[in-house]
């Protein structure tokens, strides 16, 4: 193998022309002959009996150069890239040059790990939400267990909307019943708009006892069967229900919580809603800072680096869809997406977690921040213990290079964070450019009309 030519390209990409000899190409073509012979029927010869040139004679020279392709042209792109000490970060695109006896050249278009030019990353400024608890907030904080200890109890009157009603129904097309039309004590909740258009107002009124028929005509966009279709309903009330909500007082705190006052435990939950708002409005608030450090970044990014990135997102729901008990495929179905509207989605997010990376590792870089022995050791031993596994069986688990590149990020993303301030968030790079851009073509369009008033009295 050897390098025939290097030319750097755009977004952090090189072209390398790379060729293989002929020996090299001529030792993959008889593999991918030994492999294949077994397959292939020649007259006169028994299946893998028939000689390479035989083959070659019947479907042409160029019979097992794709085979042979794939197998030398793997291992020549990654000496190329070593030879040429390229920081490979994508998939390569690779275009056949030329393929013969002569042997084979191809061209491989490198992703490389682009230069982050850092901006400002210290004393940058973000707003931050004032945090605060309100009666009502708590009071929406109090609505599940009040709904958990509602009761459905039965009354004597008229059923109502917000009711339950306990149902007998059977539906009938021109007198004849039709298939999943039928249900015997049905809990029918009024106004949830749970059963066609209709049907749940025709109920209301109706009492326990009481019997009626409710004509119905199903939306067009019914399945097929039934679509448009004018139909009867034999309704039968069996039972009317109405919510009963408890009376919210000290005992009611007794039953749902470990309070003894329904005080105290409203003290509590919003407490708790309190620590949650405070943990949110940090977590916005830094968010905030390290998307200031991203945009005062320059810095062109392959679009491989971010492909390779959305495999690593595509991979980590996939894993998660399967420990749900769920295929991927089902999951997929049942949203109305295929394999490349979800690698669309997953694109703004991988790509905003590399330009995160790239940021706080040129920051790491210009602080010369690095993660000791013994800070990668106290990592491993808190994994061992939240996974409850072995430090050995972590450490093999978890390759030593990527956790100390994860702690490394980490400190720079500490260093970024602790010399941010609350405030206005200030201009950035990219906002600087946006209105450099907006501006531009208002000044044009000033001097334009400037120019053809100085004009206007030649004109005439």
């Amino acid at each position: 193998m050897k390098v025939t030519s290097v030319e750097k390209k755009e977004k952090s990409t090189v072209e390398l022309t790379i060729q293989v000899e002929a020996d090299q190409f001529e030792a993959a073509i008889q593999k991918a002959y030994l492999k294949n012979r077994g397959r292939i029927s020649v007259p006169g010869f028994r299946k893998g009996k028939a000689p390479r040139k035989i083959i070659e004679g019947m479907y042409g020279a160029n019979v097992f150069y794709e085979d042979a392709v794939n197998d030398v042209y793997p291992a020549a792109y990654e000496e190329a890239v070593k030879e040429q000490g390229l920081d490979d970060v994508g998939y390569p695109k690779m275009e056949i040059v030329e393929v013969g006896k002569e042997g084979l050249t191809f061209k491989a278009l490198v992703s490389i790990r682009p230069e982050a030019k850092l901006g400002e990353y210290k004393g940058l400024t973000a707003p931050k939400e004032e945090v605060k608890v309100t009666d009502k907030d708590i009071d929406e904080e109090l609505k599940p267990y009040i709904d958990r200890a509602t009761r459905l109890v039965s009354v004597k009157r008229k059923a109502k909307k917000g009711d339950t009603a306990v149902i007998d129904f059977e539906g009938f097309d021109n007198g004849t019943p039709f298939e999943g039309g039928k249900g015997e004590n049905y809990d029918l909740k009024l106004g949830a708009g749970m059963f066609v258009p209709g049907f749940e107002e025709q109920v209301i009124g109706m009492k326990a006892g009481e019997e009626k028929d409710i004509d119905i005509t199903f939306p067009e966009d019914y399945h097929a069967e039934l679509a448009g279709k004018a139909v009867v309903f034999h309704v039968k009330c069996n039972e009317v229900k109405e919510s009963q909500a408890p009376e919210v007082d000290d005992e009611f705190a007794k039953d749902v919580s470990e309070f003894e006052t329904l005080a105290d435990f409203r003290k509590d939950l919003g407490d708790k809603l309190l620590e949650r708002k405070q943990a949110q409005a940090k977590a916005d608030f830094e968010n905030a800072v390290i998307e200031q450090l991203v945009e005062n970044m320059e810095c062109e990014i392959p679009d491989g680096m971010v492909e390779v990135q959305v495999d690593r997102l595509m991979d980590d729901f996939a894993m998660r869809v399967q420990n749900q008990g769920m295929r991927v495929e089902d999951y997929m179905s049942m949203m109305g997406m295929n394999p490349e509207m979800m690698r669309t989605s997953a694109r703004p997010s991988a790509l905003k977690q590399v330009q995160t990376e790239l940021a706080l590792t040129a920051v790491a870089k210009a602080e010369n921040l690095e993660a000791s022995d013994e800070e990668y050791e106290a990592e491993i031993a808190k994994m061992a213990e939240q996974y409850k596994m072995e430090v050995d069986r972590v450490k093999l688990l978890v390759p030593a290079e990527d956790l100390k590149k994860d702690l490394v990020l980490r400190k720079a993303s500490e260093l970024v964070l602790s010399t941010a301030k609350e405030g206005k968030a200030k201009k950035t790079r990219k906002s600087e450019k946006a209105e450099e851009g907006e501006e531009k073509p208002k000044r044009a369009r000033k001097k334009k009309t400037e120019d053809s008033k100085e004009e206007e009295p030649t004109a005439e």
